[in-house]
């Protein structure tokens, strides 16, 4: 305290509050006697403040009443107040018991000071609050452009508390569907109708902004008032996600354009957080494709389970380099460790294991980009995304890894495409090792955990990022057919859906996630368009065709599958056709053998490997002579 007391402005304050508590005093002997205080008591108030007062400043000096600045003054400061008052007001009292004087102080005074006093210190901080932000900010507010608040909950309410300190904005009202807030005022901004009297108050205030501050609610919700707000023309801004603002990353104050993610996007994952704690907390942990959208995102939600450490495997250099910026910054007990290195090199991928021992692997390592696997890369699809699994999955099992969870997708499914054919390919693999590991640590063997789901929002690749890119170059937006349509979530979401899956999973099922509704793309873009301030006229859609192995519309069950309910209601499990090691052993044999064969070989004869692989161009006759061809086993 001694340091506080050097600076000039601490001095003015306990002279203030010295001197408020000698005109407290004053006060309540005043009110006591009706303003006609008789002559003996006015001896014993001269008396008792020459002591009251010196202990009131100590009391106020031990509860740090002058550590804070009177223009951010708060309801924290009041209560330091209330309670420095109230000790004081005790302690005053209990001397007055204690020591034997001839000074007589009436009970009522020492009553009404502490009264007067709290009212006297909490109004003057308050009072030269209000005088300062006025100054500041009173005299340009009114410049502000008006805009109208969707929500009244608690965001909005922090919103409108910053707000008002901008010379940007003017907050005219809110609008809340919660029929119960009507006519009620926020800091003096009035809740004044629903969101469906959005085009009333906008013609009336002709506000022509909107910022929808409702991060928690359901996403239909928020999706209902940008789809109103756009019909009316608005400009449509939105506050911070709710966990960026529970992480303290951002403030309720940075609001920005609504993007396409939040039209597209989805509730909050609810997690086993304490099965997930038990699985991870003190645990080495192995991602590989750990530089990738799902496998970045999976070391981002990993760490926060604490981990004894976290082992990033990428082939990319320039990746791992960009995660490892990212990572340094956060405060973690983990020990966080970047590998390069490719899954399909068993001497690396062995040593890792061996080196770290992690209880669990996520494999998020692939190759993904449809087109350019389907042509002049087929046989290095099948080597990373089957021979790459295989050799990491079957390290895992010597190694005495708990868990290996594969991180599919959902073109997986009755393929088209040699990208879907490999990844299906990977999953047969997982399944055909599970029947092969053997217990060989703590009595336990590999549980091999299957994930499969859809597009996800913002990952490399994604249609989203090119749409932007299009939409900023002022067109046109191409799209591949009109009724081309995709499943999408967020990459966190994704991410801690894979963990869950990873911790609920037994070995050899397929987790396949609930992507919700399908979206047409055609939708998408035009939504993309109407976002960045746009009408769709104004930018051209160019439909260019169906690219090579691409299809209309993804699945997430295969024809012969069903799915089974799980404890989690975005997981369910499907009963895939099983293979056995034998089976895997005859594939990597032929994946092996056609290393140099001509890709049209290639692909006919992964027809046999992957029954429900259909190339996209192959007709029905074509299907016929494949299915009376020899099959070449190496």
């Amino acid at each position: 305290m001694k340091k506080a007391l050097i600076n000039p402005l601490t001095f003015l304050a306990l002279l203030h509050d010295v001197t408020v508590a000698s005109l407290a005093w004053f006060a309540a002997y005043l009110l006591r006697f009706n303003f006609a205080i008789p002559a003996e008591h006015v001896q014993h108030m001269v008396q008792s403040i020459v002591w009251v007062v010196p202990l009131q400043g100590t009391v106020f000096i031990s509860y740090g009443l002058y550590r804070g600045m009177w223009r951010f003054a708060s309801v924290l400061d009041l209560k330091r107040i209330i309670f420095a008052v109230g000790s004081a007001a005790v302690l005053v009292a209990a001397l007055l018991l204690m020591l034997s004087t001839n000074v007589s102080i009436p009970r009522s005074v020492l009553i009404l000071d502490p009264l007067l006093l709290m009212l006297m210190m909490g109004g003057s901080r308050f009072t030269y609050r209000a005088w300062r932000e006025h100054q500041l900010y009173g005299s340009t507010l009114k410049q502000g452009a008006p805009v109208i608040i969707l929500g009244a909950g608690e965001a909005a309410i922090a919103l409108v508390k910053d707000l008002a300190r901008s010379t940007q904005w003017q907050v005219v009202g809110l609008l809340d569907d919660d029929k119960s807030m009507l006519g009620r005022e926020v800091l003096g901004v009035k809740v004044i109708g629903t969101l469906h009297n959005l085009a009333d108050v906008h013609q009336r205030y002709d506000a022509q902004h909107v910022i929808i501050a409702m991060p928690s609610a359901h996403h239909q919700k928020r999706r209902q008032a940008m789809e109103l707000a756009n019909q009316l023309g608005l400009e449509v801004l939105t506050v911070p996600a709710i966990d960026d603002l529970m992480s303290g990353k951002v403030s309720i104050s940075q609001i920005r354009r609504v993007d396409v993610e939040d039209l597209l996007g989805r509730d909050t994952v609810q997690l086993d957080n304490l099965g997930l704690h038990d699985l991870i907390a003190g645990h080495a942990v192995l991602v590989s494709g750990a530089g990738g959208s799902i496998g970045s995102e999976l070391c981002r939600q990993i760490v926060k389970f604490k981990p004894s450490a976290l082992v990033c495997l990428d082939i990319s250099e320039y990746a791992l380099y960009q995660l490892e910026q990212e990572l340094s910054g956060l405060k973690v007990p983990t020990k966080l460790l970047y590998m390069t290195g490719d899954v399909k090199n068993s001497s690396r991928v062995k040593a890792l294991l061996q080196q770290y021992q992690p209880t669990v692997v996520f494999h998020a390592a692939a190759y993904k980009h449809v087109p350019l696997m389907e042509n002049g890369n087929v046989w290095e699809a099948l080597s990373n995304n089957v021979l790459g699994t295989h050799t990491l999955a079957q390290a895992c099992v010597e190694a005495g890894v708990a868990k290996f969870v594969l991180i599919s997708t959902d073109k997986a499914v009755n393929p088209t495409n040699v990208m879907g054919a490999t990844k299906r390919l990977a999953e047969m693999v997982c399944q055909g090792l599970q029947h092969q590991a053997l217990p060989i640590k703590n009595g336990t063997s590999t549980k091999f955990i299957i994930v499969r789901f859809g597009n996800v929002l913002g990952r490399s690749g994604s249609v989203i990022p090119k749409f932007r890119e299009q939409i900023a170059q002022g067109g046109p937006v191409t799209i591949t057919h009109p009724d081309i349509t995709r499943y999408f979530m967020s990459i966190p979401e994704a991410a801690q859906l894979v963990m869950q899956a990873g911790l609920m999973g037994n070995g050899g099922e397929i987790f396949v996630l609930d992507m919700g509704e399908p979206v047409k793309i055609a939708a998408l873009a035009a939504d993309m368009i109407r976002l960045s301030g746009l009408q769709v006229d104004d930018i051209k859609i160019e439909y260019v065709g169906l690219r090579p192995g691409e299809k209309l519309y993804e699945e997430l069950l295969a024809d012969d599958e069903h799915t089974m309910q799980t404890p989690h209601e975005k997981l369910r499990i499907a009963s895939a056709r099983p293979v056995d090691h034998l089976w895997v052993s005859k594939l990597l044999g032929w994946i092996n053998g056609v290393q140099s064969a001509n890709e049209s070989h290639i692909k006919n004869e992964l027809k046999f490997w992957v029954e429900e692989y259909t190339p996209q161009h192959q007709t029905s006759a074509e299907t016929l002579i494949l299915l009376d061809a020899p099959i070449t086993l190496h």
